[in-house]
């Protein structure tokens, strides 16, 4: 007897999962049927969401654009970076040394380049009686890869123009067209400092435009530190430039550096050691707000799309009112209908989220097909938040329309013309 009650009750629970299959399917079924009698009305009333989800997906990628742009700027720069200053000051100022470069290059692991720098304001004589105070700074050759500099003409001294002592020079581009007419042709060339004369090797420039905001002017000349030192007649350096292996060990890097610099020097001296993991981190936070913000505008869109189609739905359902009078004959329920109508709003939303989708990828795609070096940054994410964005506002906004057919009278409804 248990065993054919046990029976009994698997069978009619197999009955209503049928019965759920097939109302499920003739859901959709119903709901492609008035999509497909019904293609302009819809594919107006999805044009909405095709812009609303295409504008998701350029703004993402817009966002992620300006974001990495931001980050190569600052990694132009040099974001593995780390510059130790001296805040010296008063009768006795207790100046960097090239020692605690050396030191610090023993002491503190993770370090691959580090130069002294030191610096003048030399006068120099462009011909013509016209002579300019122009900035030059003594380092060493890893300089131009702790600061990202790119040689643009010739090339950047070396490890034996160091120990030789060589009277050479890399100078930017509009100090060599001031004294040259042109770049290209300084190189070789000759000037004299303080009665030296020095031969150009090389022409660069900052990978990055730092208007005038770091160590190097709009005309610097830079010569082997060996050969500044002689100039100076001192030991003291201006600054001490490091680059680390990895930028997460810059923090770490940064203040091992500060506590061997300052184990070096008298208690009471400042010195600051920076780093500028901070600013990249920054950068990437504004231009993630900036992203979200955009993004929210994006969502109005989105919002005003899903009016239409809960305007759309409910003139569907006001010209339907007999079809559902009838369904409900037949023995339709309250959440068949429900269903159905809910259906037919989130395919509008949806399809309209797909294009969209599509559109908004066809863009980013086709510059990084037609133009390699660019590689524009496309996240899935903002492919998952475009389609579940349209479903939801498919849901939302059918919701209403869909409950108004199922609470309809199915006798008022037949009666209706």
């Amino acid at each position: 007897m248990a065993a054919a009650n046990t029976h009994s009750s698997s069978f009619a629970r197999t009955l209503a999962s049928a019965k759920q299959t097939m109302v499920l399917s003739e859901i959709l079924s119903l709901a492609f049927d008035s999509f497909r009698n019904n293609k302009v009305r819809f594919a107006l009333t999805a044009l909405g969401m095709v812009m609303g989800s295409a504008s998701v997906i350029l703004v993402a990628t817009i966002g992620l654009t300006g974001r990495q742009y931001a980050i190569n700027l600052i990694q132009g720069i040099g974001a593995n970076m780390i510059v130790a200053d001296c805040q010296c000051g008063g009768m006795n100022p207790d100046f960097l040394t090239y020692e605690d470069l050396t030191a610090v290059d023993q002491q503190v692991p993770g370090i691959i380049w580090s130069s002294p720098m030191l610096e003048m304001q030399v006068p120099i004589s462009f011909g013509d009686g016209k002579v300019k105070d122009i900035l030059i700074l003594g380092v060493s050759p890893q300089y131009k890869d702790v600061r990202n500099l790119v040689v643009l003409y010739g090339r950047f001294f070396d490890q034996e123009d160091t120990i030789s002592h060589a009277k050479v020079a890399v100078v930017t581009v509009p100090f060599a067209e001031s004294l040259f007419g042109s770049a290209d042709r300084a190189i070789n060339r000759t000037f004299t400092i303080r009665g030296i004369p020095f031969t150009i090797i090389g022409v660069f420039k900052e990978q990055v435009n730092t208007w005038g905001m770091s160590e190097i002017a709009k005309q610097t000349i830079l010569i082997p530190y060996p050969v500044g030192r002689y100039f100076t007649g001192t030991n003291a350096v201006k600054q001490l430039f490091f680059s680390v292996r990895n930028f997460g060990d810059t923090p770490r890097a940064r203040d091992e550096i500060a506590k061997v610099i300052q184990s070096r020097h008298r208690p009471g001296s400042v010195y600051d050691v920076v780093e500028y993991t901070a600013l990249v981190e920054t950068a990437a936070h504004i231009a993630d707000i900036m992203t979200l913000v955009l993004l929210l505008v994006s969502a109005i869109t989105l919002a005003v799309s899903g009016v239409g189609i809960m305007n759309i739905m409910l003139a569907t359902v006001r010209s339907r009112i007999r079809e559902i009078g009838i369904r409900k004959a037949v023995g339709a329920t309250y959440r068949e209908i429900q269903l159905q109508f809910l259906a037919e709003a989130i395919l509008i939303s949806l399809s309209g989220g797909i294009v969209g989708t599509l559109l908004g990828l066809a863009l980013p795609l086709s510059v990084r097909f037609l133009f390699p070096a660019y590689t524009i940054p496309i996240s899935p994410w903002s492919v998952v938040i475009s389609l579940s964005t349209a479903m939801l506002v498919g849901i939302l906004f059918g919701t209403l329309p869909a409950t108004r057919a199922a609470q309809m009278d199915p006798v008022e409804s037949l009666k209706y013309e």
